[in-house]
């Protein structure tokens, strides 16, 4: 009789500890459901600022304007809206144009690559994202990438270095002595946006 009761005691704290698990894991699931909502939100917010002012630049200055735009309106957005959140946010590319901004770390790199291996398979670029936590010896961080294709109008200062026009290839060459960030052609995997928010710190 003991053993019976021993038995179903053991059944009942198997239960227990299933549902527990179960609610845990659904918390967790909606919790990483909100944060890679938010970097989508902000990820968005930033493109959308981004792209209105190169257009608004390009109509009014022309490419020169559009480049010194690119290169100082860019990690401004980006560091307002670090500010804001109180997240990394940053853009970070394949190739860089400057090598002390936009130097995607080991995690970076390895989500560009993958987001090439998904767009060799036919899948959209523009329909891509990736999120993930990720344990560091800081601490905790949801990290989330969204993949920036290279678009048409990007061509004329990161297409093949053969067709940038000499007045770019002059400001490229002045403001850029290092750059890398040509040879692309549009649709092309340029980058992406970024987003780090901690989530743990361990002590120390």
């Amino acid at each position: 009789m003991r053993l019976k009761n021993i038995s179903a005691a053991f059944r009942i704290v198997g239960s227990a500890v299933g549902i527990v698990t179960w609610l845990t894991a659904g918390i967790a699931m909606a919790d990483s459901n909100q944060q890679e909502q938010a970097a989508a939100q902000v990820t968005g917010s930033f493109l959308q600022e981004l792209s209105a002012a190169m257009n608004r630049e390009m109509s009014k200055g022309g490419p020169s304007e559009a480049i010194k735009l690119c290169g100082e309106l860019a990690p401004e957005i980006a560091n307002r809206l670090s500010r804001e959140n109180g997240w990394r946010v940053t853009r970070v590319g394949t190739r860089v144009r400057n090598p002390l901004l936009g130097m995607p770390d080991a995690w970076e790199q390895n989500i560009l690559r993958e987001f090439t291996a998904r767009a060799a398979t036919g899948e959209s670029l523009a329909d891509m994202t990736y999120s993930e936590v990720v344990s560091e010896p800081e601490g905790q961080y949801f990290r989330f990438m969204k993949p920036i294709a290279v678009q048409p109008k990007c061509l004329l200062c990161h297409g093949p270095a053969e067709a940038i026009p000499e007045p770019i290839k002059k400001i490229l060459a002045k403001h850029y002595p290092f750059d890398r960030a040509t040879g692309y052609k549009a649709g092309d995997l340029r980058g992406a946006v970024s987003i780090k928010q901690p989530l743990t710190r361990q002590e120390h």
